[in-house]
């Protein structure tokens, strides 16, 4: 038996109504929200970050100051000759000169023959003296022999001792005209610099007139202010280190420290004695750092800390991953660290870097140091070209 055929027009509609029905159940589906990954959290991390804690470091104490680099001692070389003319100048600013050495000289001729007329005026004194002496013996020999009166007798004798008396007052003077001819030569009393010259060839100079100045034994020092409160922590024998304006340094020794404070700054001088240098010079002025001591301390990595309001920070991780602003006090910084000497403990646990970009109570993601570093991929040398894979 034959099935009866369906019209056209029944299958047509059938069709039509069920891709209806399928559109509508793929809408439907279309608008409803995805349903929540599973694990996934309701609060996002604000930021992935690293932890550390407080360090204990072994610090060194200094004090900073500030002062001139000045000469040890400078000595005056002037003229002890009265009005002579200086023949020639044998030293200039920076030459290094030995105790005793030749600086300048002065002429000497009219010196010279004032000290030939004292020679001459010597012998004659000593001719008058021979012949004195000669009649004062004569007159010795006869006063037991009544041959000369008493009176005679003692003009010889006399006549002897103001002959010897003036013997010795023209040895007196030619004395004195070798101290003037050595005189016409100016020497340096110590080995030393010239640090300054004055002398001037022709020039005719009164006696004590300055011509050069000279740093005794070449030998500076640093005369640094310090408050009066830090002198008790200073010691005579005191490693200093000493910045100088040309961005090198020296290490001196604290010599000594002023009795006296200024009664305006209330600051005290102390003498600090630098080594040879080449390139310290008097009157520059420079920084020093005095070793005080050294001692332990906290300290964590500079990134660590954050500056608010003029205030040190550090951000906590709590055990569960939020942030906790905590004040901290720091101190001195050496290298990469900073010390903290209140706020936080050996314990803590706070954000290593980033902690500008967070907010107290903010969540983190808290991750291994390594981890955190990411791994640097293979990179192709410049201008090669990968070669294409066969069959891409």
């Amino acid at each position: 038996m034959k099935t009866p055929q369906r019209p056209t027009w029944i299958v047509s509609a059938t069709l039509a109504a069920a891709g209806l029905a399928a559109l509508g159940t793929w809408v439907h589906a279309a608008d409803k929200p995805a349903a929540p990954a599973a694990g996934a959290s309701a609060a996002q991390a604000a930021l992935t970050v690293t932890t550390t804690s407080p360090q204990t470091t072994t610090l060194v104490t200094k004090l900073s100051a500030n002062g001139s680099i000045a000469a040890w001692q400078e000595a005056v070389v002037g003229t002890e000759a009265n009005g002579l003319r200086l023949a020639e100048v044998r030293a200039n600013v920076g030459d290094v000169v030995k105790k005793g050495q030749v600086l300048a000289t002065f002429a000497a001729d009219t010196v010279q023959a004032e000290l030939n007329q004292t020679r001459a005026a010597v012998g004659e004194a000593e001719a008058t003296l021979a012949e004195a002496e000669a009649n004062a013996q004569r007159a010795r020999e006869l006063s037991t022999t009544g041959a000369l009166s008493a009176q005679q007798i003692n003009q010889y004798l006399t006549a002897e001792r103001t002959a010897k008396a003036r013997l010795d007052a023209q040895k007196a003077m030619a004395r004195v005209q070798e101290l003037r001819l050595r005189q016409t030569q100016v020497l340096a009393p110590d080995n030393g610099v010239i640090s300054s010259r004055s002398a001037t060839v022709g020039a005719v100079l009164p006696a004590g007139m300055e011509m050069f100045r000279l740093i005794r034994q070449g030998r500076l020092e640093w005369r640094a202010e310090v408050p009066s409160s830090d002198l008790p922590r200073l010691k005579a024998g005191m490693a200093v280190n000493v910045a100088l304006p040309t961005g090198s340094s020296v290490t001196g020794k604290l010599r000594m420290v002023a009795p006296t404070v200024d009664d305006k700054t209330r600051n005290a001088l102390v003498y600090v004695d630098l080594p040879a240098s080449a390139e310290a010079r008097a009157g520059m002025f420079a920084r020093g750092d005095f070793d005080i001591g050294s001692g332990q301390a906290l300290t964590l990595p500079q990134s660590a800390v954050v500056l608010r309001d003029g205030f040190s920070y550090v951000l906590r991780v709590g055990a569960d991953s939020k942030v906790a602003q905590t004040k901290v006090a720091v101190g001195r910084r050496v290298g990469d660290r900073v010390e903290v000497t209140s706020g936080v403990d050996a314990n803590a646990k706070v954000v290593a870097s980033g902690g500008a970009f967070l907010a107290d109570g903010d969540l983190v993601r808290v991750v291994d140091a390594a981890a955190a570093k990411p791994v640097a991929k293979a990179a192709s040398p410049i201008g090669v070209v990968p070669a294409a894979t066969p069959g891409k």
